[in-house]
């Protein structure tokens, strides 16, 4: 009897002690489900109709106005000393702030970027003084004085928009080479294209950056060039970015 009741009180130890690890177990799972629940960082909220759209469009409008606004400022003010050093670092700069600025909320709206360039050629010509910006042509890129100096200008135009835009492309797209300092390097890419390229013709890069100028001053001489320059070196950029030189997910062959 005593071994019989020994054996019980033995069984009864056993199974209180197994019910308290399993209700120690059950509150390990209920608190852990707690703290994932409460470190689980909440659902992204999908942006409104105002965020995609509205905001997007307005900050290309303003980031291309004051883009436009400055380097022609720089351009103007400077056209008795020419030199190049200043107009190269006004614009690089400008383009490196305005991409960490605005790169979250902007969209490529091309119809923004042309009303915002006449908008900050508009501001150039209401700040400059009028001699400087008849001078200066409203700095729409009046370098080229013949027909001879067409053929460099296009070829330079192509070949320095295809390297800022693989920059661009490369810094921001790219998983394996992706870099926080893609401003940094598009900006010191604009510089470098200026510096080197400027004299050929003008290093415009970008089609809205000629266009409002244009507008305002209404100086058309050989404008085409700013326009198949930059689009046929964007479009070369984007071939050699999604077919040789992007990553697995970028590129369309030999992945």
């Amino acid at each position: 009897r005593v071994i019989s009741r020994h054996r019980d009180i033995c069984m009864h130890t056993s199974a209180h002690a197994q019910l308290m690890a399993d209700e120690k177990v059950e509150m390990g799972e209920v608190g852990a489900s707690l703290m994932s629940s409460e470190s689980k960082p909440p659902p992204a909220r999908p942006p409104n109709k105002f965020e995609w759209l509205f905001q997007t469009c307005l900050g290309e409008l303003v980031g291309t106005t004051f883009f436009v606004f400055i380097g022609c400022v720089s351009f103007i003010e400077n056209v008795e000393s020419a030199v190049r050093l200043l107009p190269a670092l006004v614009h690089g700069l400008a383009v490196a702030v305005m991409v960490v600025c605005m790169m979250i909320m902007v969209a490529p709206h091309l119809t923004c970027q042309l009303v915002g360039g006449v908008f900050g050629a508009v501001m150039v010509k209401a700040m400059t003084l009028r001699e400087n910006f008849d001078k200066a042509h409203g700095a729409a890129f009046a370098l080229l004085q013949s027909d001879g100096d067409i053929g460099g200008a296009v070829f330079g135009e192509v070949t320095m928009t295809c390297l800022v835009t693989m920059v661009l492309l490369l810094g921001a797209v790219n998983a394996k080479i992706r870099s926080p300092l893609v401003p940094f390097m598009v900006g010191c890419t604009v510089i470098i294209n200026i510096l080197a390229g400027g004299d050929v013709s003008g290093t415009c890069l970008n089609p809205t950056r000629a266009f409002g100028p244009a507008i305002v001053s209404n100086y058309w001489v050989n404008h085409w060039i700013y326009w198949v320059g930059p689009i046929a070196g964007g479009l070369i950029a984007a071939a050699l970015v999604r077919l040789l030189l992007g990553d697995r997910k970028i590129r369309l062959i030999l992945k």
